[in-house]
This record gives C-alpha cells, structure tokens and sequence, in this order.
C-alpha cells in the first residue's frame, strides 16, 4: 500500500508541475494579428497610429504585462524622435521561447548600445500599466507593457497617492 501511495503522490507532482508549466509558457496566450503600433505624439500628447507591417503579437488576459509584439518599420529613427514621446530607460520583458522574433536580450543591448530607441506608445493601457515601443535602426519595431509609477506603488501596497488615475475595478 505504502508504494502505491508513494507513486499516486510523485505521479500527482509531476502531472501538477507540468500543467504549471504549459499553462505559465503556453497556456493562456493568444496570438494577435490585428494590431496597431501607436506612438504619443510631442505635439498633442495623444497616441497616433504609426506606418509599420508584419505585425505579429501575443497577450494573455491573465496579466496586463504578458502583452508582446514585434512588426517593422521604415521610419527612420530622426524622424521618431522629433515626433514621438521617447523614453529615457526601458527594460524589455522576457517573452516565451516559442515567440520567436521578440528576444529582450538582444533587444536589451541594442537599447544599451543606442541601435534601438524606446518610444512611449499608451499611458495606463490597463491601470498602472504603460504600452512601450522600441524600434531599431533597421526598422525593426518591439512592443511589450511595463508597469509604471502607479502600478510599482498599486502592486507592492504602497499608498497611489491624487497623481495616479483612479482603478477601475472589475
């Protein structure tokens, strides 16, 4: 009896680790084909959809920052930066393996290296949550979500404070 129960309870483990594991990397993703790739303007401080083509992206309604795209661009970086909001520092976030053509460490030292440079594209897509967009100068174009300001202090139980907009909840 003892080895039955012994396999019961390291076979119920490993089923369980596995389902973890595809529903974490592959489980609650959808593909998006129809995007847009929009950037806030310098002049009217509101999103404009940009030129771009091969669009492909995955989100997840499990958590507003499992958002990922990638599509190209033949703008030019000069052009970018005296149109669109830039950003100082941005991060990108790991994406699944399977999602081939977003690799955030590549994109990371293109970022360090000044190749690739980093656009604001949405304030507050979902509370506390930022839409950012990175383009390189071969005009291939990034997008992921980042928390900002007001999500760093909703999430870790700080106080929000009057500058955060108000959460609408569920």
């Amino acid at each position: 009896m003892g080895k039955f129960l012994a396999v019961l309870l390291v076979s119920s483990a490993v089923i369980a680790g596995f389902s973890m594991y595809y529903l974490q990397v592959y489980g609650f993703y959808e593909e998006i084909t129809d995007g847009e790739v929009r950037l806030v303007s310098v002049v009217s401080d509101e999103p404009e959809v940009i030129l771009y083509d091969n669009f492909e992206g995955i989100d997840a309604t499990s958590s507003p920052i499992r958002y990922r795209a990638c599509f190209t661009t033949e703008l030019s970086l000069s052009l970018l930066t005296e149109t669109y909001v830039g950003l100082e520092n941005a991060v990108p976030r790991n994406a699944p393996d399977w999602f081939d053509c977003f690799d955030a460490a590549a994109l990371g030292a293109e970022l360090e290296a000044g190749t690739a440079l980093p656009f604001l594209s949405q304030k507050n897509v979902e509370f506390g949550v930022d839409r950012i967009v990175a383009i390189t100068e071969d005009g291939r174009g990034y997008v992921w979500h980042e928390l900002n300001e007001c999500g760093d202090k909703a999430y870790d139980g700080t106080i929000v404070g009057e500058e955060c907009p108000k959460r609408e909840l569920n």
